[in-house]
C-alpha cells in the first residue's frame, strides 16, 4: 500500500480522491439527464467533499505534484463548472416554450458561464506552485460558484424569482470568478 503515498504515482491517494470527486461529477450529470435532481445533488455535493479532502490528503502526505494540479482542474471543470449548469438547465430551463430570442439569451449565458469557470482554472493552475496554498483566492473559486447556483436553485424553488433572474444570476457568477474579489482560503 506504500505505492498510495508515492508523491510521483499518479494513482497515490490524494489523486484517488480527486478520481472519486470525478466520479460523482459523472453521476451527477447521469441523474441530471433523469431529471432526478435529489441524487444529482447528493453526487454534486460528493464531488465538493472529495475536492476538500484530495487537497487535505495532498498537503498532509506531501503529495502535491503537477499532474495533480491538472487532474484537480479537470474534475473541478467537470463538478463545478459543467454540472452547475446543467442542473440549472434540467431542473429550471429545460422544458419552457422560450421565443427564440430568449433561447438564445439562454444559450449565451450558459455558454459565459462555463467559459468563465475554464478560464478561472486555467488561470489558477498557470498561477499554482506545488504544495502551497495561498492565504486567499483571487476571485469566487469554481466550488463556491457551483454552490451559488444551487442556492438559486433552491431560491427558484419558492417561487420568489423566475428563470430569467437565475440567468442573470449565473452571468453574475460567471463574472465573479474572474473578478478580482478576493475569498480566503479556507
Amino acid at each position: 500500500m506504500n505505492f498510495l503515498y508515492q508523491k510521483n504515482n499518479h494513482f497515490n491517494l490524494a489523486n484517488i480522491a480527486t478520481f472519486f470527486n470525478i466520479a460523482c461529477g459523472m453521476f451527477a450529470i447521469y441523474f441530471l439527464t433523469h431529471h432526478d435532481f435529489f441524487l444529482a445533488a447528493i453526487f454534486a455535493w460528493g464531488a465538493g467533499i472529495f475536492d476538500i479532502v484530495d487537497g487535505k490528503i495532498a498537503r498532509k502526505y506531501n503529495l502535491s505534484t503537477e499532474f495533480g494540479i491538472q487532474l484537480d482542474s479537470y474534475a473541478d471543470f467537470l463538478s463545478f463548472v459543467i454540472v452547475p449548469p446543467m442542473y440549472i438547465y434540467f431542473a429550471v430551463i429545460d422544458g419552457k416554450d422560450f421565443s427564440f430570442i430568449m433561447n438564445l439569451f439562454v444559450a449565451v449565458v450558459f455558454i459565459y458561464y462555463i467559459i468563465s469557470g475554464l478560464r478561472r482554472l486555467i488561470q489558477f493552475n498557470i498561477n499554482a506552485q506545488e504544495g502551497e496554498v495561498a492565504k486567499y483566492f483571487v476571485g469566487v473559486p469554481t466550488p463556491l460558484g457551483a454552490i451559488l447556483l444551487w442556492l438559486s436553485y433552491l431560491v427558484f424553488l419558492t417561487g420568489f424569482v423566475n428563470e430569467f433572474i437565475i440567468l442573470i444570476f449565473m452571468i453574475v457568477v460567471g463574472y465573479l470568478l474572474n473578478s478580482k474579489v478576493k475569498i480566503p482560503h479556507l
